[in-house]
């Protein structure tokens, strides 16, 4: 079930770094321009944040698993017309209808395991689900690359078509309904402007997501300009560059592996303040190389920017578990709140670090503690009331 739910969560960097290095080839294969194309990357990420909010509160009342089902469908018969799209028109439809299904699955997945766990016990599922899922942003662009030759573009949907099928399949068989009738609400208007209230007005509940949504920040800001710092400032060759990324994708499954062991030894808050307190100060190193050394050797930058990337292992997991443990009577809605503001905050940073032009670290290196400053407030002041147990 976990590996499943897994699976899920790690639908959006499958669907979009799979076929990135296909948007040349589509833009010339559909007869349009590089910006039509790229609008297939935005309504997809739109999609991703919608779904969530919209899916998310319905499924405190309707409960998880036919939406589940659902989703899994519309992602299949969405990446289905993706492959099949005549017109960038019709691909940039079924890529809005491939990001809803897709943030309906992540959310979904989060609420499952919020409706099972409490505590450590969540914080160890939820850090092994993002081991599982933390694999597919470093594998989905080297199997996009592997698979354009030989299939195509189109060819890179019908792979993601099959794995709709795995999903779909996988929840039938393996993921049972988690929220029982008698704890859901009544449904309509009403009922979600209640839960999102409750939500909402949970102060710790905002302190953790905050610290979760932040620390996602801190990592977007890496994942959006590391090619240009890794390549244009440092130096290093793309081969080179996909070496640095896997080694720091390496480092944060790495860290995420050794919170679940510790996860138990340690309280969840305990552990998660390590990690921020880890993103921090790797951050402010990062800053000082960035700016008082002129032309940093490669070690300089890269070497703050592992522990950056892999501190990010202690946070997620135990910001998701602690903020799900905080609104246990409309999970879905805290898990869609957590989601929207992960990529609607990653939306608003992606630009912001190429701000100065593709041939400087410094953007990166002051929106990677900056982002962890945040974190380290909204854990500090949000949630200082909350006992360890």
């Amino acid at each position: 079930m976990l590996c499943v739910l897994a699976l899920l969560s790690a639908i959006a960097p499958l669907a979009t770094d799979m076929y990135l290095p296909g948007l040349p080839l589509m833009t010339e294969s559909l007869n349009t321009s590089a910006p039509s194309v790229q609008l297939t990357l935005t309504t997809f990420m739109a999609g991703l944040g919608i779904g969530q909010l919209v899916v998310g509160p319905l499924s405190d009342g309707l409960g998880r698993r036919r939406l589940l089902i659902g989703a899994t469908v519309v992602t299949t018969l969405a990446a289905m017309a993706c492959a099949l799209a005549p017109t960038v028109e019709t691909l940039i439809a079924a890529r809005l209808f491939q990001g809803l299904s897709g943030g309906a699955a992540i959310v979904l997945a989060r609420a499952c395991i919020a409706d099972r766990a409490r505590g450590d016990s969540a914080a160890r599922l939820f850090s092994i689900m993002m081991i599982i899922g933390g694999v597919a942003p470093v594998v989905a662009p080297l199997m996009g690359g592997a698979l354009l030759g030989p299939v195509g573009w189109r060819g890179i949907f019908w792979v993601l078509t099959a794995a709709g099928v795995v999903m779909f399949a996988g929840v039938l068989i393996l993921v049972p309904e988690t929220l029982p009738v008698e704890n859901r609400h009544g449904g309509g208007l009403t009922a979600l402007v209640r839960n999102l209230r409750y939500v909402v007005g949970n102060r710790v509940y905002l302190g953790y997501a905050f610290t979760f949504m932040f620390g996602f920040v801190a990592l977007f800001s890496y994942i959006s300009a590391s090619p240009f710092v890794v390549q244009n400032v440092l130096g290093l060759s793309p081969g080179q560059f996909s070496m640095v990324f896997a080694v720091n994708a390496a480092g944060m499954v790495g860290a995420a592996i050794v919170n679940t062991r510790l996860v138990g030894t340690f309280h969840a808050r305990q552990l998660l303040g390590f990690g921020v307190t880890l993103l921090l100060a790797a951050g402010v190193v990062l800053l000082l190389a960035a700016t008082l050394i002129d032309s940093p050797p490669w070690w300089a930058i890269l070497i703050p920017l592992f522990v950056s990337v892999s501190s990010i292992g202690f946070v997620m997991g135990n910001a998701t578990a602690l903020a799900q443990g905080e609104v246990t009577r409309a999970s879905g809605t805290g898990s869609a709140l957590l989601g929207a503001g992960q990529f609607g905050l990653a939306a608003v940073v992606s630009p912001l670090v190429g701000i100065a032009g593709p041939d400087t670290a410094v953007p990166m290196a002051v929106a990677i503690p900056s982002a962890g400053a945040v974190a380290m407030l909204s854990l500090l002041v949000l949630t200082r009331r909350t006992h360890i147990s």
